[in-house]
């Protein structure tokens, strides 16, 4: 097996060089994957983790805005579509100096099997732009994601491709750019998810990630029959999959000890109070601070330019971005008494972290199971576009602990063994089952 994933790397690092971060997330996808291939040959002649790893079209462009002083800026645009076998593209847009090509084709290809494993009709995309909103004035926002639009649209619809929010895209990004794409089509269509409820979007849609990851770390721990009472929970990220993971773990009796961004971040030994999260959501949402401004509103401790990883917990929650707990970060993990890590972003555990946590055979969640609630609703907006109709909140609510409760059972049936479970192999195989057998249907495209 390793001869054949070292094989199967070696092919696809040279025909994708230079993108670290996309070899990482298939090389995780392939070594759970190709024992199961290599049971049902079927799979492996019709080629389908080759096909599957090649995204069905890449859209490169150029984005050209004006700034507030009049100055001409250039960014760029990508769109990465990576397969459609079970419904339309769907995933979201990333605003951050850090986009690259390798990132949004890692971020592409996760989301073919979290789309999956939603067990909803939709397939995989990714896209974005190098543009970094921080600082930037709401009409420098708008006539960026004007600009971004006018480009974009060619290549979306509500049947084709429907891209949602990510890190630096939120309500704000979301209507300037259905706004633009209303114009230029001169439709009003569900081409976006996300949106104000105002027009067409979805009660839960903003809490949905963090909620359905709090959901699927309930799922587990009931089947170790325990709960979130009283655990002590280090989250990571202070944004909105942070935000609503931390609510709902303080909703169901949990104890949130930190929060981060890239500034540092802060520690409350006896947990975060409402009070404090409410003006952290203020913060970020409307104010766009840093969390030091909590530490001098509160008293809150508070550690700049560091990471969580060190504080003792019971769980783990990195809700930031990927790559963001490394190998000594584990360690220090797993040697202050943490049970379990949900992951809350896309890929935050490097390879060699995760390999720590799976060898200690702790609860590891990986994103694509975990963080999925928020596609879940994103489609669940995309029925309820469709339908003219919006559903009440505690209606959404429940359909979303439904499906994580589904994405959870998915994974102990493929990952069960003995008495633990690889949710790692679990999710990768239950989300690959699915679009594989469209793929074999489809014939040879």
């Amino acid at each position: 097996m390793t001869m054949h994933l070292d094989s199967f790397m070696a092919g696809l690092i040279r025909r994708n060089p230079g993108q670290p971060e996309f070899h990482q997330a298939v090389c995780e996808v392939a070594e759970t994957l190709i024992p199961y291939i290599n049971a049902h040959p079927v799979y492996e002649r019709a080629c389908i983790l080759e096909r599957l790893t090649e995204p069905d079209r890449i859209v490169i462009f150029r984005v050209c805005w004006e700034d507030d002083a009049g100055n001409v800026r250039v960014n760029r645009g990508y769109r990465v579509q990576f397969n459609n076998a079970i419904g339309p593209y769907k995933g979201g847009l990333r605003f951050d100096k850090s986009v690259s090509l390798s990132i949004l084709k890692f971020l592409g290809f996760e989301q073919i099997f979290k789309n999956s494993l939603t067990t909803l009709p939709m397939g995989g995309a990714k896209g974005g732009s190098d543009f970094n909103p921080k600082g930037k004035s709401d009409r420098e926002v708008m006539r960026f994601c004007q600009a971004f639009m006018s480009e974009l649209y060619r290549h979306i619809g509500k049947d084709v491709d429907v891209p949602a929010g990510d890190i630096g895209v939120g309500t704000r990004e979301i209507s300037y750019l259905f706004g633009q794409y209303k114009r230029l089509r001169n439709e009003f269509t569900g081409v976006l998810t996300g949106k104000g409820l105002a027009f067409g979007g979805s009660p839960v849609r903003t809490e949905a990630t963090g909620y359905g990851c709090v959901y699927f770390a309930r799922e587990m721990l009931a089947r170790q029959h325990e709960g979130l009472e009283g655990k002590r929970c280090v989250v990571s990220g202070a944004g909105n999959v942070a935000q609503y993971a931390a609510q709902k773990l303080m909703q169901e009796g949990a104890k949130v000890l930190t929060l981060s961004d890239r500034s540092g971040y802060i520690f409350e030994p006896e947990g975060l109070t409402e009070e404090e999260l409410a003006f952290i959501i203020d913060l970020k949402t409307n104010r766009r601070g840093d969390l030091s401004e909590v530490a001098k509103e509160f008293g809150t401790d508070y550690f700049p330019g560091e990471k969580p990883w060190g504080v003792p917990c019971d769980m783990a929650f990195p809700c930031a971005t990927q790559n963001e707990i490394e190998e000594e970060d584990a360690r220090r993990l797993l040697a202050n008494g943490c049970r379990a890590v949900v992951e809350g972003a896309n890929m935050p555990t490097t390879r060699e972290a995760l390999r720590h946590f799976r060898a200690a055979r702790i609860l590891f969640a990986p994103g694509k199971a975990a963080n999925a609630g928020g596609v879940a609703i994103s489609g669940l907006e995309m029925t309820q576009n469709s339908m003219r109709l919006t559903w009440p909140r505690e209606e959404v609510d429940r359909q979303l602990q439904q499906i994580m409760k589904r994405i959870h059972e998915q994974c102990v049936a493929h990952g069960q063994e003995d008495s633990w479970v690889d949710y790692v192999k679990g999710a990768n195989i239950a989300g690959f089952i699915k679009v594989a057998g469209a793929m074999l249907a489809y014939g040879i495209l």
